[in-house]
């Protein structure tokens, strides 16, 4: 499981269920109150509570795509 204090703007991170375009690899774009992630497929943008983030995050993919 990811912890938001490891995560960096840039990060790529598995969360555990995939999306509906099916990829299942998120960029993280934004880190504050919420966690900003995209869509690595469909770069849809989705905001994450940090308690919510740490449920769903899977492992995380250090670096950029």
């Amino acid at each position: 499981m990811a912890d938001v204090q490891e995560v960096q703007v840039d990060d790529r991170v598995q969360l555990r269920k995939p999306h509906p375009c099916g990829s299942d690899i998120w960029v993280v774009y934004r880190i504050g109150a919420d966690i900003g992630l995209r869509c690595s497929a469909c770069q849809r943008r989705v905001l994450l509570t940090r308690r919510e983030f740490n449920k769903r995050a899977k492992r995380l993919l250090r670096g950029a795509l």
